[in-house]
């Protein structure tokens, strides 16, 4: 992963590849942000005209590259675009910062180091520059004739090192942001990583797998139930759903305690490794991405890690809910009846709706536990991208107040998402005649019907959240900002803070 170092040093003389400052869009013409005075300086206080003439406009992610003046150290500046000047006493926010610095980084790939000169006032920006900096340097490298190298010849791998210039490497807030952004930048890249990966790599035992070796690494506890204990403890879901695949299915749990928590959180997070549709095959162009379709349980897994490796004063449970959905003689047919885990029956209308049935029985198990809350990640349906579209993802839930919150924890991240209702006239769409629901309902509202039917699941008094982050979890687009073509991480940096916020005991 790209190195971050905090660094005393002006931008003029830091010795690097380029040294990177902001450029905004003023009322007639650019303006050099505030983090690059010794920049300006070295070309003579005429470094907006100067970027002006090359077509610099200050536009949001906008690039702009020039030869370095005398004076300073960098034989490149590179100008990125940080949109609208900011109201006279207010600085850029996060995002902004977070946006700019991931441009920048990607616009610098295959260099050994950049000097982000950017405009940092605190100690919350500089974690944010270092956040947006080393999610934009991202590349999926895995060498092993599996995946692309990185550092081929299209791509001379990710920029190596990231120095904020002009911050303060003693300053225990600085640190502790550099630490934090550093942390949490690895399980981003991690759940990245293993989106990534082919499915006929990574497998439900390989991710289980993965899960147990990172378990060992960083401390935490972990239970893996193969086909034969999810058959033997009566998860008629997920064993539904594998049971097509000659790769069978597991539920992994994962789990970081903290001495002092006082709070419980469970995380549950969709893993199938690949979905076909099952008998109810995809139609052609819609099964080339869906080893994406485990993004969920990628995300619940890095958060847990990430929580260890940054001591969060909190209890952290995460389900993995894996399984290959495959067309095959064994496989589950429409019209089946699914015996789920804590005893209802699932008529399955349409075996693509397969998520939701293994999310039931992980969400039956967890509430076993009793946490204070649970909340669900997934890729669950193409209608909430209809709904959202790419780039954002809804949210529901059995409590108001909690939805409020994770909307708020959302933004307050980076990414983007909305809040979603559940309504109860949709409710009567899942009933069936053979059984106590269906796996579908009313078409329209696709969506928010997926979410009722999870809440069927939910155990009484504990408060609830689902993420469907369908859209934004596999960028198909070129990258933009931090965000890299193809796994993004989605839901990671969210899960986080909602773990960092139930460990100031704050849940909303």
């Amino acid at each position: 992963m790209t190195v971050l170092t905090l660094s005393t040093s002006s931008a003029a003389a830091l010795r690097a590849d380029a040294v990177v400052v902001g450029v905004a869009k003023g009322a007639k013409s650019p303006v050099v942000a505030a983090g690059a005075e010794a920049v300006d300086k070295a070309f003579g206080g005429k470094l907006a005209a100067v970027l002006e003439t090359l077509g610099a406009t200050g536009a949001e992610g906008e690039v702009t590259k020039l030869p370095s003046a005398s004076g300073l150290k960098a034989p490149v500046v590179l100008a990125v675009g940080l949109g609208e000047v900011p109201a006279k006493g207010d600085g850029y926010d996060a995002e902004t910062l977070r946006r700019a610095a991931g441009v920048a980084s990607r616009a610098l790939s295959g260099s050994k180091k950049g000097a982000f000169a950017l405009p940092i006032g605190s100690a919350a920006d500089a974690g944010a520059v270092a956040e947006g900096a080393l999610l934009g340097a991202y590349a999926y490298d895995k060498g092993n004739g599996n995946g692309k190298n990185a550092k081929d010849k299209k791509n001379n791998g990710p920029l190596a090192e990231v120095a904020l210039v002009g911050t303060k490497p003693r300053d225990k807030e600085y640190k502790a942001a550099a630490e934090r952004a550093t942390a949490l930048v690895a399980e981003v890249n991690r759940a990245r990583d293993l989106i990534n990966t082919p499915s006929n790599v990574l497998t439900p035992a390989v991710f289980a797998a993965e899960a147990v070796a990172a378990a060992k690494e960083h401390g935490l506890k972990t239970e893996v139930l193969d086909e034969k204990a999810l058959k033997k403890g009566g998860y008629g879901g997920i064993l539904g759903v594998g049971q097509g695949s000659d790769a069978p299915p597991r539920l992994v749990r994962i789990a970081y305690t903290h001495p002092k928590a006082e709070k419980t959180l469970a995380l549950i997070g969709k893993g199938i490794t690949y979905d076909s549709g099952g008998i109810s095959l995809k139609p052609a162009g819609h099964n080339e991405t869906m080893k994406c379709d485990m993004s969920g349980a990628a995300a619940v897994f890095a958060t847990v890690v990430a929580a260890a490796k940054l001591g969060l004063r909190v209890n952290l449970t995460g389900w993995l809910a894996l399984a290959e959905n495959m067309p095959s003689g064994s496989a589950t047919r429409p019209g089946d009846v699914l015996s789920m885990y804590g005893g209802k029956t699932v008529e399955v209308l349409n075996t693509d709706a397969e998520g939701r049935l293994v999310l039931a029985d992980a969400i039956t198990r967890a509430g076993e536990e009793k946490p204070d809350a649970i909340v669900d990640v997934a890729t669950l349906t193409g209608a909430m991208v209809l709904a959202l579209g790419n780039r954002t993802f809804g949210i529901m839930s059995n409590d108001e107040a909690f939805r409020t919150t994770l909307h708020e924890i959302a933004e307050e991240a980076g990414e983007q998402s909305w809040p979603m209702p559940l309504p109860s006239d949709l409710r009567k769409s899942i009933d069936s005649p053979v059984a106590d629901l269906a796996n579908m309902g009313e078409r329209m509202g696709g969506g928010l019907v997926a979410g009722i039917f999870l809440k069927e699941f939910v155990a009484d008094g504990i408060t609830w959240g689902h993420l469907d982050i369908a859209g934004p979890a596999f960028n198909e687009s070129g990258p933009f900002g931090y965000t890299p073509k193809g796994g993004t991480g989605s839901a990671v940096r969210t899960l986080v803070r909602l773990a960092e916020r139930a460990a100031d005991g704050d849940l909303g």
